[in-house]
C-alpha cells in the first residue's frame, strides 16, 4: 500500500470543506500556490513563472528592505567569512559570533535583557510555549492567534483554553475561571495576520496583572510596523518595555531574512537555549541569514521614513478600496483583508487579479472562519501610488463581475 493511497482523500481529511480538489483547482486555473518566482525587484514587482511581471501584493516585506544593498553586502561578506553552512546545533559547533550579535541587536530593538533565535518563527513559538508550560499550567489564547501558537499550546501539557477575539470580557472570564492555577500564560498576536487588527494590549496587560498571569505576544506582523520607530506594539500604545513578559517575533517579514526569536529576561533566554528542543536539536542558521537580519534591524532604526511610508501607503490603499465599496474588515495596519465571504467568489477574484498582473492569494476556511473568505493584501513601503491604484482598479473590476462590492 502506498504511503499516500489517494491524494484527494488524504487532503480532504485535513480540509473537509474544500470546494474543489487540487486537480479541479488546477483545471479551472485557480491553483496559484507554490508558484515559482524567478525575479524579485526592489520596487515591489516580481517576475513569476508563467505570468510574467506582477505587482507583489502578497509579501510580508513590509518595509521593502529585501534587496537593500547594505543587507545584501552584509550577507555576502558573512558568506565569504564563514561559508554557507554552520554544520551543527547552537549548543555544539554551530554558534558563530554573528548569532550572539544578532541576539544583542534583537534585545536592543525590543528593550529586553536578552534574546534567543530559532530557525523559523513557527519553531520559535512551538519550542518556547511547549518548554515554558507544564501539566497543571493553563495557557489562554485569543481565538484568532496564529497556527504556530496553537500548535505550541497543543504540544505542551498545559490546559489549553481560548477567549473571544480581542474581547476583554471573555478574557477576564477565562482568567477568573483559572485564577487558582499556579502558572497562567496569556498569548496573543500583536497584529492579527488575517484581519490586520491590533491586540488590545492595555486591556490584556491590565487583566494579566490583576489575575497574576504572564503575557506572551507574537509580534511577527507588528515589529517594524507598529510604533514610530517600528519597535512594536508596546511603542504603539506608549507602554513600558516590560509590559510583555515573553516577546516573540520573526526575522522573515519586516526584517528581510529567515528565522524567529524570543526576547525577554536573561534567565528566560538562557533556559530556552538549554531546554527548548526546537533550539537544542536544530541546526544553527547560516551566516548569510544571520548577517542579513542584523543589517535589517539596523536599517529599521536608521531609516524610520520607511515606517512612515508604509503607514501612508496602507492608508492610501485602504481608502481606495473603501471608496470602491469593499468591505476591508477591522484592519488598522498594512494587512488588508478584501472580504468576499463566499469561498468561490474569493477564489475567482484572486484568479482575476493574478491574470491581470497582481500577485495575491485567496484565504478560506479553515485558515479563516466559515463565511469569512477573503483576499489578503499586504501593502509595502516600496509600492508606488500608481501600483497601488492599479491594484485597487483591478480588484474593483473583478469584484464588479462577481457581485462582491457593497451596494
Amino acid at each position: 500500500m502506498p504511503l499516500v493511497e489517494d491524494l484527494n482523500t488524504e487532503i480532504a481529511r485535513i480540509h473537509p470543506d474544500a470546494f474543489l480538489t487540487i486537480e479541479e483547482f488546477k483545471k479551472s486555473g485557480l491553483y496559484f500556490w507554490l508558484q515559482p518566482v524567478t525575479e524579485v525587484r526592489p520596487d515591489g514587482h516580481v517576475t513569476v513563472e508563467g505570468f510574467g511581471d506582477m505587482i507583489m501584493l502578497g509579501s510580508y516585506s513590509y518595509l521593502g528592505l529585501n534587496q537593500h544593498p547594505a543587507i545584501c553586502r552584509a550577507a555576502k561578506e558573512a558568506i565569504d567569512r564563514f561559508g554557507t553552512g554552520t554544520h551543527g546545533s547552537r549548543l555544539l559547533a554551530g554558534t558563530l559570533d554573528l548569532h550572539n550579535r544578532l541576539e544583542s541587536e534583537i534585545a536592543g530593538l525590543k528593550k529586553t535583557e536578552a534574546a534567543v533565535t530559532f530557525s523559523t518563527g513557527y519553531v520559535a513559538n512551538v519550542a518556547a510555549i511547549s518548554t515554558l508550560l507544564r501539566k497543571g499550567d493553563v495557557v489562554i489564547c485569543d481565538k484568532m492567534n496564529h497556527a504556530s501558537v496553537i500548535d505550541g499550546c497543543l504540544s505542551s501539557q498545559a490546559d489549553f483554553v481560548r477567549y473571544l477575539h480581542n474581547d476583554m470580557v471573555s478574557l477576564e472570564h477565562r482568567l477568573r475561571e483559572y485564577r487558582d492555577r499556579p502558572k497562567k500564560l496569556v498569548i496573543v498576536d500583536g497584529v492579527f495576520s488575517m484581519d490586520g487588527d491590533i491586540a488590545d494590549l492595555p486591556g490584556i496587560h491590565r487583566l494579566c496583572r490583576e489575575y497574576g498571569a504572564y503575557l506572551m505576544v507574537d509580534e511577527a506582523h507588528s515589529t517594524g510596523v507598529l510604533g514610530e520607530g517600528g519597535t512594536g506594539i508596546e511603542e504603539h500604545f506608549g507602554m513600558p518595555a516590560d509590559t510583555i513578559d515573553v516577546k516573540m517575533g520573526t526575522l522573515s517579514k519586516a526584517i528581510p531574512s529567515t528565522g524567529g526569536y524570543i526576547a525577554g529576561s536573561a534567565d528566560l533566554c538562557t533556559y530556552l537555549k538549554h531546554a527548548a528542543r526546537g533550539f537544542v536539536y536544530s541546526g544553527a542558521p547560516s551566516a548569510g541569514v544571520i548577517a542579513s537580519a542584523i543589517a535589517g534591524i539596523r536599517l529599521i532604526r536608521e531609516e524610520p521614513w520607511r515606517i512612515r511610508r508604509l503607514r501612508e501607503n496602507a492608508a492610501y490603499f485602504k481608502g481606495l478600496l473603501t471608496a470602491a465599496g469593499f468591505d476591508i474588515g477591522p484592519t488598522e495596519t498594512p494587512v488588508v483583508p478584501v472580504m468576499c465571504h463566499d469561498t468561490e467568489k474569493a477564489a475567482y477574484l484572486a484568479r482575476y487579479c493574478q491574470r491581470h498582473g497582481v500577485f495575491i492569494h485567496a484565504i478560506y476556511y479553515p485558515t479563516v472562519p466559515k463565511g469569512r473568505a477573503r483576499l489578503r493584501a499586504a501593502v509595502l513601503a516600496c509600492h508606488s501610488r500608481e501600483d497601488l491604484a492599479a491594484c485597487a482598479d483591478i480588484l474593483t473590476a473583478g469584484a464588479k463581475e462577481l457581485g462582491i462590492l457593497k451596494g
